[in-house]
């Protein structure tokens, strides 16, 4: 019984949190009466309610993450996690694990099974904050992943499929970049 009353408890908790961080990222907090502003509020909320994979470009410090976690939180995707990952605060050897997971002996310090970004976010959201950071190899690997919905954690056989809604941005310029063959 005291089990069965301390779950009900968390779960109302839960459910509590979820809405003060949704609250934070509803796009009416999102300031701005400019016709650009309005514009992007618009393209935000005909976002929200698609599953498409959406890449957000600006410049530093312009509000990124707010729109993504605007676009998840305006989305049917609301009641899941919404992931978070800066991409560049993550060194190269590192990404594919923390994106992907990795099985316990997978490589030196693998004490144990660990899920990846993917599966955390499974039914929700991925933000990945400067996408344009990854190497060219883990932008291939994050593309199948992108097109066929499943992936293997690093080290792992089992093939996982997941459903989840990418939102990337950079604040940099990726035309050019692609012309660079970067």
């Amino acid at each position: 019984m005291e089990q069965a009353m301390e779950h009900s408890r968390l779960k109302e908790e839960n459910r509590l949190l979820r809405e003060l961080v949704g609250e934070r990222f509803d796009s009416r907090n999102i300031i701005g009466r400019s016709p650009a502003m309005v514009r992007l509020l618009e393209t935000t909320a005909r976002a929200a309610s698609s599953d498409a994979t959406v890449l957000i470009a600006g410049e530093s410090g312009t509000g990124k993450e707010m729109v993504a976690g605007a676009m998840h939180f305006n989305s049917p995707r609301k009641d899941h996690p919404f992931i978070k990952m800066n991409c560049a605060a993550i060194s190269e050897g590192l990404l594919e694990s923390e994106l992907f997971g990795h099985e316990k002996g997978s490589f030196t310090g693998a004490l144990r099974r660990r899920e990846g970004r993917f599966k955390q976010a499974h039914l929700g959201s991925l933000f990945l904050d400067e996408v344009s950071e990854m190497s060219l190899a883990m932008q291939a690997k994050l593309l199948r992943v992108l097109q066929e919905r499943d992936f293997t954690r690093v080290g792992g056989e089992e093939v996982i499929s997941v459903d989840v809604r990418i939102i990337a941005a950079t604040n940099k310029d990726l035309a050019h970049l692609v012309k660079e063959s970067r």
